[in-house]
């Protein structure tokens, strides 16, 4: 079975997370016999647009072609805007920008199916590829979809219905999501959770955790952006230093938000209890999985977030957001904690319940790496994708 991915989410040289999820399931799906191509989509803004920030520069660095852990990924680019101006269109241009890769590749590489991962833009892209090569089109939503596409105009949602009207079948990577999906467009999804590959796991580190000796800690991995919610523990850690003069918040990854972030440690004089380690490769990252006492990110706009479950798998207990794409295999007070979104209070009581008793939380931490190991692997998750590959290959 061929299967031609399109995700603009996939890892890139200044965001290692960004899309690791997905490459994580396509080499899983290649490993168990399926061939793969990945076309991951970068966005072009023409002069000046492309000074307006940061981000835009970012993306001429990007390579045209690379191979990531065996899997090859193309790059091709595609003209954008900022997304509040004409993104119902995005998946029209998408399309224009990969059309003539495509056409390159089917020379060698004639795909028997179409695995889009976000309706807009890349599904778009995916319906009209689909139509052109009379091929079915698999479509994984995720939240951004859901919670601000679908909202952000009547053509959005319009363009949004039309790709899941079209495609022959539709994943969702949780149960919050596939909920409102069926509420939302009113059809049928197929529930694919995120994975974590078991014989990643680490065993506890006892060199790096003699490192801290007796403090408490809290860990947060992630991009440093707004929505990930850094702030929101450093002002939940003002109030918790106060009971627990030993608790030390780690944070593993970098952003555009790292120089505030450092400066509202200051001035909430949380020198002493806040480390910044930058971007860790993903087996130093588990290391420190393996040392903290409590793995913490109230991303209040996460369609799963992979870094719960592994902090799940390495028997932490784990505080996420309620609503959000974790809300589901977090099941409050059992295998983890839910807070309110940008709620500081309902944060500082989460944690301060989990220090305050070692043993609940190391119970819930148990209860949570079980069902993680049960459910939630990549090898299992990328049977369940094949799957549905084979389904909608038999309904064309």
């Amino acid at each position: 079975m061929n299967i031609l991915h399109i995700s603009h989410l996939y890892p890139v040289y200044y965001d290692l997370f960004w899309g690791k999820a997905v490459h994580n399931l396509i080499k899983s799906i290649a490993s168990q016999g399926c061939k793969v191509q990945v076309v991951s989509p970068v966005p072009y803004t023409p002069f000046p647009i492309n000074y307006l920030s940061k981000g835009w520069k970012l993306y001429s660095k990007i390579p045209n072609y690379e191979i990531i852990e065996g899997i090859e990924v193309y790059r091709p680019r595609y003209v954008a805007f900022p997304r509040a101006l004409y993104f119902s269109s995005s998946g029209v241009r998408m399309y224009h920008g990969i059309k003539r890769l495509i056409k390159d590749l089917y020379k060698d590489f004639t795909f028997d199916l179409i695995h889009a991962h976000m309706a807009l833009p890349d599904g778009y892209a995916g319906m009209i590829l689909s139509q052109r090569y009379n091929k079915p089109l698999v479509v994984t939503l995720r939240a951004t979809d859901i919670d601000i596409t679908a909202k952000r105009s009547k053509k959005c949602f319009q363009a949004l219905t039309k790709v899941f009207n079209f495609a022959t079948r539709v994943i969702a990577p949780s149960p919050r999501l596939s909920k409102a999906f069926r509420s939302l467009f009113g059809r049928e999804v197929s529930t694919i959770c995120n994975g974590i590959y078991p014989e990643e796991i680490c065993p506890l580190d006892k060199e790096l955790r003699s490192k801290y000796g007796e403090r408490q800690i809290i860990l947060s991995v992630a991009r440093l952006i707004p929505t990930k919610g850094i702030d929101i523990v450093l002002y939940a850690l003002k109030e918790l230093v106060k009971k627990y003069s030993n608790l030390l918040y780690l944070i593993i990854g970098d952003g555009p938000m790292k120089q505030s972030l450092m400066e509202l440690v200051s001035n909430l004089y949380l020198d002493k209890h806040v480390e910044f380690l930058g971007q860790l490769s993903h087996q130093e990252t588990m290391k420190y999985m393996s040392i903290c006492d409590i793995f913490v990110l109230p991303s209040w706009r996460e369609t799963f977030g992979l870094v719960y479950i592994e902090a799940m798998a390495h028997a932490k207990p784990v505080i996420g957001v309620q609503g959000q794409g974790v809300d589901g295999i977090i099941h409050h007070g059992y295998t983890g904690f839910l807070v309110r979104p940008k709620d500081t209070k309902s944060l500082v009581k989460a944690i301060d319940y989990l220090l305050g008793h070692p043993d609940e939380a190391k119970k819930i931490g148990e209860r949570a790496r079980k069902l993680i190991l049960e459910n939630c692997t990549w090898g299992k998750n990328a049977k369940k994708t094949i799957e549905v590959y084979e389904e909608a290959l038999k309904s064309e």
